[in-house]
């Protein structure tokens, strides 16, 4: 049974003309074009982020603890645990974390802002991983001074391990 052709507004059948059909198809290829340059960022876009949050700050290694999985069966769903080490006291306490992706098309993935009040500097979610690729974390201590840490996550799909 054949489907009946939509009505346009001034009440005649419409039909995709041939034009059209190669004005999308033109849309298509663009896209499909630009996809893989807009689709992830890399670790220099990582790099341009943390110098457009902290400057030229130097960021020690330690303190920050970054639970992922080293490898991600499902990358719509990835765990992401966050722990920093600090008293979350008035005069030293954690004042924000930040985790970024290089691998997204956005290299900031989140962040999460702490006060003394929290009484211990810890997060957990989820992110999706559209691939392999590396998460950086960095701790802001109140004090100003920057903690990172880096893990990769191996994104496979239907659990190959590659």
């Amino acid at each position: 049974m054949a489907r009946p052709l939509a009505r346009s507004s001034a009440g005649s059948f419409a039909s995709p003309t041939r034009r059209a059909a190669l004005r999308g198809a033109a849309l298509a290829f663009v896209a499909a074009a630009l996809a893989p340059k807009l689709a992830a960022a890399d670790a220099k876009a990582v790099e341009d982020e943390l110098k457009k949050l902290y400057g030229g700050k130097t960021m020690a290694e330690g303190r920050v603890k970054l639970d992922v999985p080293q490898i991600a069966e499902n990358g719509l769903v990835v765990p992401v645990t966050v722990e920093v080490e600090s008293p979350m006291t008035e005069a030293d306490y954690v004042k924000a974390v930040h985790v970024f992706a290089d691998g997204n098309p956005q290299p900031g993935v989140f962040t999460f802002r702490f006060s003394p009040e929290c009484g211990r500097a810890a997060a957990s979610t989820r992110m999706r991983l559209a691939q392999t690729q590396n998460i950086v974390c960095v701790a802001e201590m109140s004090d100003g001074s920057l903690f990172t840490t880096k893990a990769e996550v191996k994104v496979t799909i239907g659990g190959c391990g590659g």
